[in-house]
C-alpha cells in the first residue's frame, strides 16, 4: 500500500501513531476518487471526497486541540504537508464555525440562490429530515 505523501524531511516524533489512520483515510480517498459517477449529479460525485477530506482534517484538529495527543511540531508538519486543511481548521477555531463541514459551505457564490449551506443553520431551528435533505442538495 502506498504511503501518505510526504516531503524528503523525516516526519517528527509521533508520526508512527497517526500514520495508520492517515493511510486508511488516504485509501478511502483514492476509492472515492475512482468511484463511478454514472447517473450522479456533479455535486453528488464530490460528496464522498468532501466527507473524507473533512474526516482527515478533523482527526488532526481533534488530536492537537481537543485531546492534546500530538506535538505542535507534528501538527505543523501535517499542515505543511497538506495532510490537514489549514484554512478549515482555522475556521473551526472561530466561534460559530465549529461544525463547518467544508469551506464551500460559507461561500454563497457557489449556491443557486446565494445562500449558505444548511450546516450553518443552528440545528435547533431545523427539523431532522430537513437537515439531511437540504445538506445533500447544497454540498
Amino acid at each position: 500500500m502506498p504511503k501518505v505523501r510526504r516531503s524528503r524531511k523525516p516526519p517528527p516524533e509521533g508520526w508512527e501513531l497517526i500514520e495508520p489512520t492517515l493511510e486508511e483515510l488516504d485509501q478511502k480517498m483514492r476509492e472515492a476518487e475512482t468511484e463511478s459517477h454514472e447517473g450522479k449529479r456533479k455535486v453528488e460525485s464530490l460528496w464522498p471526497i468532501f466527507r473524507i477530506h473533512h474526516q482527515r482534517s478533523r482527526y488532526i484538529y481533534d488530536l492537537f486541540y481537543r485531546r492534546k495527543a500530538i506535538s505542535r511540531e507534528l501538527y505543523d508538519y501535517c499542515l505543511k504537508e497538506k495532510i490537514a486543511d489549514q484554512n478549515l481548521i482555522a475556521k473551526w477555531r472561530k466561534q460559530g464555525y465549529e461544525n463547518l463541514c467544508c469551506l464551500r459551505c460559507i461561500q454563497a457564490r457557489d449556491t443557486n440562490f446565494g445562500t449558505n449551506c444548511v450546516c450553518r443553520v443552528p440545528k435547533s431551528k431545523l427539523e431532522e429530515r430537513l437537515i439531511l435533505m437540504r445538506h445533500e442538495e447544497e454540498c
